[in-house]
């Protein structure tokens, strides 16, 4: 009988022979035969529960190492043009290991996100990775994602997605949860086929820690929507060699006292203004205005790395506790924010109004300025109401804050006779604390500084783009369709019920529907009006056509005032920079060729923003709300749907459902058409705008879940005879068909119809 080896023995011949790890293997290997192959097997076992082993299949290996053929995710290549691997099926304690992938002659070309099967080996010594790979094959890329919690079984695990819209769960086999524990947010891939009965597959392929965690929450939404939020090397390295732009080829702005004026936690300024009465002796009482607009086309030259990764991005993307920003912050945060006292490179647009806001001319110049003061909508504001906050904002009150004010009261004007849509929707700001956690949920200020702003960029971005056609230069247009004739009819049913009235049998404009936000303003309607209103609106896009903008009541419309944190606005720059001869930094013919598909890109990307924004505040809110559990609240019915209600709470603006089970045992038929539910057997009717009563039942943070139990509507008490209290979130939800359509299996605003009309926490411009 041979000795049996020990652990020591054991785990130094897996580590030295990862390829001859089956218990047959290590049996030969130490002359073992017969009974003795049971005492191997005890210490075996022994070893792997100790977490020494891991079994897979028929073999054994050491969990801190990986596997000699593996399943790796190919990375973007570094600065030095070297091809990196990710290693899905890392199951140790640690970081997972670098590895490098080393190409073959005849290897073909591999992509960033494809995934190969590949021969590892680990490499001894000093080097920046711990293992080099060669190409076995490919196996497939893009498999669905899910981003979830890993909830830890006998049999492997499961994943219960944190997306409200999904229906099911996951389950991970044993060996494929990536070192998860238990309650822990993971991001996972189908490793299955599809399947039609039980559960589908999937591989955890990253671990992301504590969900409980309040900073997790903007993570759970940058994760779940795919929004790129790490900088590659090169493009870091590309952002850090740039240098200021001096004043070749400029002209010199730096005495004009232009500034900014943006919100008091601004990360960055991109837009200065300034104005004063217009000189002309033919333009009595008119104003000249100055808008001058971070060049960031200086920095982000066309076919290069930090163009690739900003149009890849589309736009920055803004969070309570943090941004997504389009550029590095060496680019957003620096050399192209208009920092007070510091010489910036810009685009400036000189505008020129009569005494009634009629624009007269315009002009645009590529120039150096130097901010005179970085200001915020407090401070000037202050200053007007004849309280100036600060001593800076009080020595600029004649020289640059009044006449800037004295400009816009002649462009609101003509605002009002171009009657653009004036929504009155309260924007909430979501306050956190240090570590986090909300503080409290209250209404921004709407202050006149904030319209002067909005109105000056407006024209800046109109001006844009009349340039750039009178020059016949292609460009990405701002467009905003008139609204759909199905949601403008049951916008006009809802004015109807509401005892209002927008009239039928004309060509639309938007000074009809501000007629009838007229009529609801002041009473118990507006913001239910406001939000139907709202929801009647097509989604503006990008595109290379001109199609006008609706809700402005604009025929042309480019965006140019953002370009640190839009590609739309960096597009049109280059445009300009082209149409006006003003350097090789200009937008490129292939860019032109490519604007349709541009347009599309950075609409998508743009829509992914705002739902990634939207879930973010409604997770926030959840848990905001989870502490006030059992308490009675406010608000108002604001979508209804087949499945149940959603009330709008007034104090947080936070959406809930009232599912239909808990209103009665009675079977409640639903109009879509007048977005009400009626009881077959009490005739009662729930509809949207009704006042209501409710109890918070239950909030789930994690997926951004309110629950609520209905008390009163209009003042009477509801009855709720042989009513089923609502199952726990994410049992038994009914099957989500689409937008607006169903619950899915977490409920929260975007499942319905109660989901629209509430902004994001920070204030930005069209």
């Amino acid at each position: 009988m041979n000795r049996i080896p020990t652990k020591e023995e054991i785990l130094a011949w897996i580590s030295d022979n990862p390829a001859l790890s089956s218990k047959r293997d290590i049996a030969k290997a130490f002359g073992l035969k017969g009974a003795d192959r049971i005492g191997l097997k005890a210490v075996l076992k022994d070893l792997e529960a100790e977490g020494h082993l891991e079994k897979r299949r028929k073999s054994y290996r050491d969990p801190e190492r990986l596997p000699p053929v593996s399943i790796l995710m190919v990375e973007a290549p570094d600065a030095d043009g070297d091809l990196f691997g990710r290693p899905l099926e890392w199951q140790g304690e640690g970081p997972e290991p670098r590895v490098l992938i080393r190409p073959r002659l005849n290897d073909p070309a591999l992509a960033p996100g494809e995934r190969i099967l590949a021969r590892v080996q680990k490499v001894e010594g000093e080097a920046d990775h711990a293992y080099t790979a060669r190409l076995v094959r490919r196996i497939g890329h893009n498999p669905q994602r899910i981003l979830g919690l890993y909830r830890k079984s006998a049999e492997g695990g499961r994943i219960v997605p944190v997306d409200k819209k999904s229906d099911r769960e996951w389950r991970v086999p044993p060996g494929a949860s990536h070192g998860a524990k238990d309650g822990e947010l993971v991001e996972a891939e189908q490793s299955g086929p599809r399947v039609r009965m039980g559960l589908p597959q999937a591989r955890v392929i990253t671990r992301l820690g504590d969900p409980s965690q309040p900073k997790a929450v903007s993570l759970i939404a940058i994760h779940q929507h795919g929004i790129p939020d790490d900088f590659p090397d090169a493009v870091v390295a590309e952002a850090d060699r740039a240098k200021p732009a001096g004043l070749a080829g400029r002209e010199d702005l730096r005495d004009l006292p232009l500034v900014t004026i943006d919100p008091a936690d601004a990360r960055d300024h991109d837009d200065a203004v300034h104005a004063a009465p217009d000189e002309d002796p033919g333009n009595p009482g008119g104003h000249v205005v100055w808008v001058a607009i971070a060049d960031v086309a200086a920095y982000v030259t066309p076919g290069s790395e930090l163009d690739r990764e900003a149009r890849k991005r589309g736009n920055s993307t803004y969070f309570p506790d943090r941004v997504v920003p389009m550029l590095p912050d060496r680019l957003s945060g620096d050399l192209c924010s208009l920092h007070e006292g510091v010489a910036r490179p810009v685009i400036a647009l000189r505008m020129v109004f009569d005494a009634e806001g009629a624009k007269r001319g315009h002009s645009f110049h590529r120039a150096l300025m130097r901010s005179a003061a970085s200001l915020t909508y407090e401070e000037a504001q202050a200053v007007m109401d004849g309280r100036p906050s600060s001593e800076r904002a009080e020595m600029l009150a004649d020289t640059v804050i009044r006449p800037l004010f004295a400009a816009y009261a002649a462009c609101a004007k003509a605002r009002e006779r171009r009657q653009p849509l004036e929504l009155d929707l309260p924007e909430r700001r979501i306050q956190l604390s240090e570590d986090g956690r909300v503080t409290s949920v209250a209404f921004r200020d709407r202050l006149e500084a904030h319209r002067l702003i909005e109105e000056f960029m407006v024209m800046a971005n109109v001006c844009a783009a009349e340039t750039l056609i009178a020059k016949r230069q292609p460009l990405l247009f701002r467009i905003h369709e008139e609204p759909d004739p199905d949601k403008l009819e049951a916008l006009r049913e809802t004015a109807t019920a509401s005892g209002l009235v927008l009239a039928k049998g004309q060509v639309l404009k938007t000074a009809h529907l501000n007629r009838l936000l007229q009529q609801a303003a002041g009473t118990d309607q507006a913001e239910l009006i406001n939000l139907t209103t709202l929801r009647s609106m097509t989604q503006a896009y990008y595109t290379p056509t001109n199609l006008g903008h609706f809700g402005l009541a604009l025929k042309a419309y480019a965006h140019f005032t953002s370009p640190i944190r839009r590609y739309a606005d960096l597009v049109v720059h280059r445009a300009l920079i082209a149409s006006h001869g003003w350097g090789p930094d200009g937008i490129t013919p292939a860019e032109e060729e490519g604007l349709e598909k541009t347009a599309q890109h950075i609409s998508d990307t743009e829509r992914r923003s705002m739902a990634a924004e939207r879930d973010t505040t409604d997770r926030y809110l959840a848990a905001f709300l989870a502490e006030r559990v059992g308490a009675e609240m406010t608000g108002r019915i604001a979508g209804v749907a087949k499945f149940g209600l959603f009330v709008k709470l007034d104090e947080t603006g936070a959406d809930g459902l009232v599912p239909v089970r808990t209103l009665g045992h009675e079977f409640f038929h639903h109009d879509p058409a007048t977005q009400s539910l009626m009881g077959s057997e009490s005739g009662r009717v729930f509809t949207t705008g009704q006042r209501a009563l409710v109890k918070l039942q239950e909030t789930e943070p994690v997926t951004g879940g309110v629950l609520l139990e209905l008390l009163e509507v209009e003042g009477e008490e509801v009855t709720r005879t042989g009513a089923r209290r609502a199952p726990p979130f994410g049992r038994k939800a009914p099957k989500r068909k689409g937008p607006g359509k169903g619950p899915g299996r977490r409920f929260g605003p975007s499942a319905g119809a109660g989901g629209g009309g509430r902004k994001v926490t920070r204030s930005r411009r069209k």
